[in-house]
């Protein structure tokens, strides 16, 4: 069969491109934007990619478009599909159709934590040789793709509430009808499809609606509006994380790469490992907690944890040039920024720590976190602020009232020489956008040398 994936290189899309191909089917894609990541997996998988939307790519028709939810109405590819009466269905539904259907589904949905807290459990039941299956909107350093069929009951899917397609106005989620559900965390995102965070959190009950009796919720005890999500009504086990629940952690150094787990008050282990971050911490009591309800005994996933290696462009160090470490982050939400920030800060100290932020996001760009962003930055030393000239809303007079000296750069170049200005040997430069920021890594390695 042939499928076509319209905006294949956005983190789902192309994960759903791996599943397809492993399926057998031959699949091809285009993108508005081909970049890395997605760009070089689809390539190494010999998936064939087209830069832009020209309807000839639709001729021969192939047997099924699969149209990814950054497209609309008016792109000349989606037209020729509605004109041509091809057959077309959204990312969401053809995973669900062709990959979940009946299988065990562990979901991890939140506002924040869903690619890192999925990539943790899908290895800590790799870990625990139960070889999953899942699709996650990032890629894994422990597996090196972002998905995969695997060959037993159990699939591990990133459940993202953003809507399915111009088509379709539900939350991915609501299609993967989990037996396992984390949901991770919830404050108000994604202002360009919703109003407020009361719609958020119905969405987030229409989820928890499709959850069976016999499987479970696991969620932390410090977020109000998951609270409020499950007094709309939940007909499923409930397990509790954090301050006051069920799992708890009891940190053995401030930057929680060590950690104690109690379960009931029980101790159940220690978890050495990679990460950083009171976030991260959080992460893994809510992975041993869906890892426990799949059979997974505590001590092998807490031996699991210890060897996971963060998913790439989430703390990931990129380069050490001359004694100054640099590093690619995903966070693109004050709360993200914040809790990455202050997990790194805790880690290296004293050291000087450089933030270089792109508001990227479609909400950033509607202005809807713009106050949230001065205070998001206090554990940065020096942050440079990219505004582009499409941004839409004055970047420089919102950062304007922050503790951190700050500086607002239009393009790349200014970036690098700012960075350049500030660094010495021993500096630590986060570089955090949710896109490809113009390649912006690589080239200031490359300026620094």
């Amino acid at each position: 069969m042939h499928i076509h994936i319209l905006g294949i290189c956005g983190t789902f899309m192309g994960s759903l491109a791996v599943l397809a191909k492993e399926l057998g089917h031959h699949v091809t894609g285009s993108d508005a934007n081909v970049y890395p990541p997605m760009s070089t997996q689809l390539q190494a998988q010999g998936i064939e990619l087209t830069q832009g939307y020209d309807p000839v790519q639709l001729d021969p028709a192939p047997d099924v478009v699969v149209i990814g939810n950054a497209l609309s109405r008016g792109n000349p590819a989606v037209e020729y599909v509605l004109n041509k009466g091809l057959p077309y269905v959204s990312g969401p539904q053809w995973l669900a159709d062709h990959v979940l259907q009946g299988r065990w589904v562990l979901a991890v949905a939140g506002t924040h934590g869903k690619t890192t807290t999925s990539s943790m459990l899908a290895w800590v039941l790799e870990y625990a040789g139960m070889a999953p299956g899942f699709l996650i909107g990032g890629v894994p350093q422990n597996f090196a793709v972002s998905a995969r069929l695997g060959d037993t009951p159990f699939f591990v899917v990133e459940a993202d509430e953003y809507d399915s397609a111009f088509f379709d106005k539900r939350s991915k989620f609501v299609h993967y009808r989990p037996r396992t559900a984390i949901l991770n965390n919830l404050e108000f995102d994604h202002a360009d499809i919703f109003p407020d965070l009361p719609a958020i959190e119905r969405q987030f009950h229409h989820l928890v609606r499709t959850i069976p009796s016999e499987g479970l919720v696991i969620h932390p005890t410090t977020e109000p509006a998951l609270q409020r999500v499950i007094e709309m009504g939940c007909w499923t086990p409930v397990q509790t994380t954090g301050v006051d629940g069920q799992w708890q952690a009891r940190l053995l150094s401030d930057d929680g790469s060590r950690f104690e787990v109690l379960f009931d008050g029980a101790l159940q282990g220690t978890v050495d490992w990679n990460m950083t971050g009171q976030h991260n911490v959080a992460n893994a009591l809510a992975t041993l907690a869906a890892a426990r309800h799949v059979g997974v005994v505590s001590s092998m996933a807490i031996d699991g944890l210890s060897a996971f290696k963060s998913v790439k462009r989430r703390m990931e160090k990129v380069a050490e040039v001359h004694g100054i470490t640099l590093y690619d982050d995903f966070a693109h939400h004050p709360t993200a920024i914040a809790t990455t920030l202050d997990g790194l800060r805790k880690h290296i100290g004293d050291a000087p720590l450089i933030a270089v932020i792109e508001p990227r996001s479609n909400s950033m760009k509607l202005g809807a976190h713009r106050d949230g962003l001065p205070q998001s930055v206090v554990q940065a030393d020096h942050v440079v602020w990219y505004a582009p000239a499409n941004l839409g809303w004055d970047l420089a007079a919102t950062v304007a009232s922050s503790p951190v000296p700050t500086k607002v750069c239009d393009s790349l170049d200014a970036i690098i020489a700012e960075v350049k200005a500030q660094v010495k040997p021993g500096t630590h430069v986060v570089i955090m956008s949710n896109g490809g920021f113009g390649g912006l890594h690589g080239k200031l390695a490359e300026a620094l040398q």
